[in-house]
């Protein structure tokens, strides 16, 4: 419990914790308002309306590509206590690495979930608020838009907690922030554009996102565009089953290396 309130306080310490908080309201409430007020059926190319239960899931769905964030500060928050040397500070009043890095995937999920609160809220509210000001009646009842967001929120815990991982494995701040802004924002992408091998994508962490958030659309459209096969995903409960595992084993490899590697 000592570690714990010393991990929360070290949060709460900084100010990349309040810029996060800042940027689930800015993602969660601008890009969704942003895309509501535009229409759905007026991107290019264009997608079913908000008056479409289909729109709805698609609209809602992009919020699960902004998951790179809390991934990417999740890793740097980590990386940043081996690049100032505070690793070893806290390692020397709490020799059990295992029970500090606990601590810190504890604190770093509270973190996460304010933050998948925060971006589900303010997404909920841009909507419905968008939704009442041009008068349109959303595809999907209240309750299921609710519980889509409330995905949305889950996801972003997890990646949290991959970030973490990543961070603690690799150490290096400039190397962790490639792997996961990169391969997130980047490399899932173009894997999703060759053929064959865009099969392996409902058991990537994006895809198991897509999954859990039940968005299909960009998987679909790519699979039309580049002429492939259609990509089938896993059901939400397997997509939020593979998400978990994903952050387990991260926060498995990152405590059996802490416990073994030297940290100077």
């Amino acid at each position: 419990m000592n570690l714990l309130r010393a991990e929360f306080r070290r949060l709460l310490a900084t100010r990349m914790w309040r810029g996060l908080l800042l940027a689930a309201a800015l993602l969660g409430g601008g890009l969704m308002g942003a895309m509501a007020l535009v229409g759905p059926q007026n991107f290019s190319p264009p997608m079913p309306g908000l008056d479409t239960g289909t729109g709805v899931r698609s609209l809602l769905g992009f919020l699960g590509y902004t998951a790179f964030v809390p991934a990417a500060v999740g890793a740097l928050a980590v990386t940043s206590e081996y690049r100032h040397r505070t690793a070893a500070v806290t390692f020397l009043f709490a020799p059990r690495r295992g029970q500090v890095l606990a601590a810190k995937l504890a604190a770093f999920g509270g973190a996460g979930l304010a933050y998948g609160v925060i971006l589900a809220g303010t997404a909920a509210g841009a909507l419905f608020g968008v939704a009442a000001i041009r008068g349109i009646s959303l595809g999907l009842p209240t309750g299921t838009v609710l519980g889509l967001l409330a995905r949305v929120g889950l996801a972003m815990v997890v990646f949290l907690l991959i970030g973490v991982g990543v961070g603690a494995l690799l150490r290096n701040q400039v190397a962790a922030l490639s792997v996961v802004i990169g391969y997130l924002y980047l490399g899932e992408p173009l894997l999703m554009m060759i053929p064959g091998v865009n099969r392996l994508y409902p058991v990537l962490p994006g895809g198991a996102t897509a999954a859990l958030t039940d968005f299909t659309y960009l998987a679909d459209a790519i699979s039309q565009e580049v002429g492939s096969t259609a990509v089938h995903l896993l059901p939400p409960a397997g997509g939020a089953l593979l998400l978990t595992a994903y952050a387990l084993t991260a926060a498995l490899l990152a405590t059996i290396l802490t416990l073994r590697r030297d940290i100077t």
